[in-house]
């Protein structure tokens, strides 16, 4: 089992901790056994108390269940009483929904993200990590422009910590996710459980970024260790196409060909080329450094193990170098299907 000694003894709050990727974390880091507490920040009640039913490290003496929404500053300063770490999952996601109930989405990406923020320095936490998503670059629905919002809001976020340094503000930004709950994998499953005769497909040309959602927090937590603040985390993952999914899932069933959805790319992006001349190639990452000189500028030491990109460079999921054919794709769902306790 890894250890994470940086988490030794810390206090680590996961906001929308009951959402697919906030169960995986909070798993992880109750089974590694470093940190001092993991308090699960979310809305809803009855999520937290089917959490808490759901597997018995869940109802570990360090893991709290703090109920609370983004929206409300004051809730946030509560819950952050003596939390060193934030990662912050909690948003609204739904592309369709959120171009028919834009404010909605408005007042917990973005003014939740700010209250974030506040509360944050306020509270004297010492790293703020926020999850991003690949949709918020050069976004074209509602959702992604949100999630822009409030990735420059964080980055920004280092420009009012005062003389400490305190908190650091950093941003991990990936793919869809593999298997967590509202991905397409589910849905189509669901459907054929109910004798469907047919999926429904979008484009037999769309593209997407994927990572699991193993891969996905290990991936935050390695984000949450070595961030020094201003820097947008991207992981080296793979692409797939939506037809080699469908045909994974269900190699005999016919293809409903039904078009792009309003809010919907063909192909997605996680770097720009208006980002290129500000990021850097890692072994297993890129990094966007901040536009800002408020922010913490990384140590040389970090500096040399990275190599810049070239002028122009674009990391998008129609010219990844790196694809999932249909039996990769095949395996791991099987692999995610045979886990003996499936995040739901």
């Amino acid at each position: 089992m890894t250890k994470r000694k940086f988490l030794s003894g810390k206090s680590v709050l996961i906001t929308g901790g009951t959402g697919s990727l906030g169960k995986t974390l909070a798993r992880k880091l109750l089974l590694e056994d470093e940190c001092s507490r993991v308090i699960i920040f979310s809305r809803d009640e009855w999520k937290q108390w089917e959490m808490g039913r759901q597997d018995p490290i869940f109802n570990s003496s360090k893991i709290r269940y703090f109920l609370g929404d983004v929206r409300e500053e004051k809730r946030l300063a509560r819950a952050f009483r003596g939390v060193d770490y934030v990662i912050h999952a909690a948003a609204l996601k739904q592309v369709p929904a959120a171009e028919y109930n834009p404010s909605e989405f408005v007042n917990t990406n973005v003014n939740g993200a700010q209250n974030v923020i506040n509360a944050a320095i306020d509270c004297n936490v010492e790293r703020v990590l926020a999850i991003s998503t690949d949709k918020a670059v050069n976004p074209i629905n509602l959702y992604g422009a949100t999630k822009l919002c409030s990735d420059k809001l964080f980055i920004h976020g280092n420009a009012y910590v005062g003389t400490d340094g305190t908190p650091k503000f950093a941003v991990a930004r990936y793919g869809n996710v593999l298997g967590s709950r509202g991905s397409i994998i589910p849905l189509w499953q669901q459907m054929l459980s109910n004798g469907a005769t047919s999926l429904p497909v979008t484009d037999p040309r769309m593209t997407r970024f994927w990572i699991t959602l193993d891969g996905a927090a290990e991936f935050v937590l390695h984000c949450l260790e070595f961030m020094h603040g201003g820097e947008i985390f991207i992981p080296k993952i793979p692409s797939m196409k939506i037809s080699d999914l469908a045909e994974a899932i269900a190699p005999d069933t016919p293809k409903d060909i039904v078009g792009i959805r309003e809010g919907e790319k063909l192909h997605e992006m996680m770097i720009s080329s208006d980002d290129s001349h500000r990021s850097m190639e890692f072994d297993g990452h890129y990094l966007i450094l901040p536009d800002t000189k408020f922010a913490p500028s990384l140590p040389e030491a970090v500096m040399k193990q990275g190599k810049a990109l070239a002028d122009g460079f674009v990391y998008a999921s129609n010219t990844n170098e790196q694809w999932l054919t249909v039996e990769e794709l095949r395996d791991i769902i099987e692999k995610i299907a045979n886990q003996p306790t499936p995040i739901k």
